[in-house]
């Protein structure tokens, strides 16, 4: 079948749009939408099950590098990244995401991939939706301590192909960041988590046949191309949505989308 025919690049579209928005309003890249859709579509070209999630996952990663720029500039308009928090961040998170790509990933089978992405969702779910009031004197750590965060929030990132926002939103709320701030920040964090997770896949998948037209070892090209086009346009209307949703909505929102998520990818673990 070939690759652009009306209806896949339709589908493909709607994804780019789907995942952009939630990308903007949600500061998780999208990247968990994505992951499930790909695979099927993946999956319906004739890519075995094990190559195809690995496929969609590295792809779906790569399209953060577009809809992280995007949402950022939206968020950075109205004042709500803490860019001292990116910085602090930032270089565990290249670490992370290079020893994610370039190693775990590729030696890990598909199943595995799932079932670690639907266990860390469903508890960064859980942790949102308690809406439990963190110590009041509870601060974010010092440089060491987000340095080892962001470590765990890239390694993590690269083996489920999402944005970082399933952990590092938790988590600055957990260090009574608000969650407009986290929301944004972690909006911002996707790019370095992008850019080293997708340098990572390319390492790891170099010498891998291809497995379609079009693809790069663990990269799909053409679905990068499409999907990035249509969801850079909708990540600012993600930010400002979110700017105009209370502090409640914006939780209840968060969580409901990691529950539905994790429950298709533990589904995927254990039916493979």
């Amino acid at each position: 079948m070939d690759f652009f025919t009306w209806p896949l690049v339709a589908e493909l579209l709607l994804l780019g749009l789907g995942t952009g928005f939630l990308a903007g309003l949600l500061g998780i890249g999208g990247g968990m939408l994505m992951v499930p859709f790909l695979t099927l579509i993946l999956s319906h070209r004739g890519v075995p099950a094990d190559m195809s999630v690995k496929m969609a996952i590295a792809t779906s990663m790569a399209t953060i590098l577009f809809t992280s720029l995007s949402s950022v500039r939206a968020h950075h308009k109205r004042g709500a990244v803490r860019w001292e928090l990116v910085r602090g961040m930032a270089p565990g998170i290249v670490l992370g995401g290079l020893l994610a790509g370039a190693g775990a990933f590729a030696m890990l089978k598909g199943q595995v991939l799932a079932g670690v992405f639907g266990l860390f969702v469903s508890f960064s779910a859980t942790q949102m939706l308690r809406n439990k009031k963190p110590a009041p004197s509870r601060q974010m750590p010092g440089m060491a301590g987000q340095t080892a965060a962001g470590t765990g929030i890239g390694f993590l990132s690269g083996l489920v192909g999402a944005g970082g926002g399933f952990v590092s939103v938790p988590f600055m709320t957990w260090c009574n960041v608000p969650i407009h701030n986290a929301v944004a920040t972690s909006a911002a964090l996707g790019f370095p988590i992008a850019l080293a997770n997708t340098v990572g896949y390319v390492v790891g998948g170099w010498n891998l046949p291809s497995a379609l037209p079009g693809a790069v070892g663990f990269l799909y090209l053409p679905a990068l191309a499409v999907i990035a086009t249509a969801s850079v346009t909708m990540a600012p209307l993600g930010a400002r949505t979110a700017h105009a949703m209370d502090v409640g909505q914006l939780k209840k929102a968060f969580a409901l989308l990691l529950y539905g998520l994790a429950t298709y990818m533990l589904w995927k673990a254990f039916a493979q």
